[in-house]
């Protein structure tokens, strides 16, 4: 999905499909009841890393209403494609900024940091270093991933056929899920990086979550 070489519109495509295998799984829920913990005087400054469609920040965006939250949303992704891909489907009242470039150059002061299917994409060296800014830049912060699991790995090509995903996301899914991690990796991970009080729990079905909150 992240080729250099792929078309801008099959990128958009194979974004929003992932946007809806986010429904269809549940995806969301872990880290809207996260922010529940997290929120405090009723605003909320909250960085998105590798927003990919923005269905997650769009999602948080009607959390906030609902909870009568005052946010300012920024979404960070190192792929160009992602932010006409994600401008396209947010309405324009959303208080939502897209950014391409790089997460450790949105400096600090966050509320929150979250991310959804992004950490097993990362090198070690690139995990352990964004566990760190999470540290240094925000006050909670939030890891919402895959959990290796063998049923999810040979399910996952029937969900998918199923629901007609596209050829990127039904590929892409089952890479994912054989890249991300088991509770007791994290745990060694968080270690290595320095993080204590770090939560990791799971999350149905098939999630594993990181929760720091302060």
């Amino acid at each position: 999905m992240d080729a250099d070489d792929l078309d801008a519109a099959i990128y958009a495509a194979a974004v929003g499909d992932l946007a809806r295998v986010n429904t269809v799984t549940l995806a969301r829920r872990p880290t809207l009841a996260f922010l529940t913990r997290a929120v405090r005087n009723g605003r909320l400054r909250l960085l998105d890393v590798g927003f990919g469609d923005g269905d997650m920040l769009r999602a948080v965006a009607r959390w906030a209403v609902r909870h009568d939250v005052t946010a300012e949303l920024v979404g960070v992704d190192l792929n160009p494609r992602s932010q006409p891909a994600a401008a396209a489907h947010t309405p324009g009242d959303m208080p939502i900024r897209y950014v391409t470039g790089d997460y450790a150059d949105q400096g600090g002061g966050w509320d929150a940091v979250v991310s959804n299917l992004v950490t097993h994409h990362m090198t070690p060296v690139q995990l352990i270093a964004f566990l760190r800014f999470m540290e240094a830049n925000a006050r909670s912060w939030f890891v919402n991933d895959v959990h290796r699991h063998r049923v999810a790995h040979a399910g996952w090509p029937l969900l998918a056929a199923l629901a007609r995903w596209h050829p990127v996301v039904r590929h892409d899914g089952r890479v994912s899920i054989a890249r991300s991690f088991r509770p007791l990796e994290w745990r060694a991970i968080l270690a290595e990086a320095g993080v204590d009080g770090a939560r990791v729990f799971r999350a149905f079905p098939f999630r594993l979550c990181v929760e720091r909150l302060r």
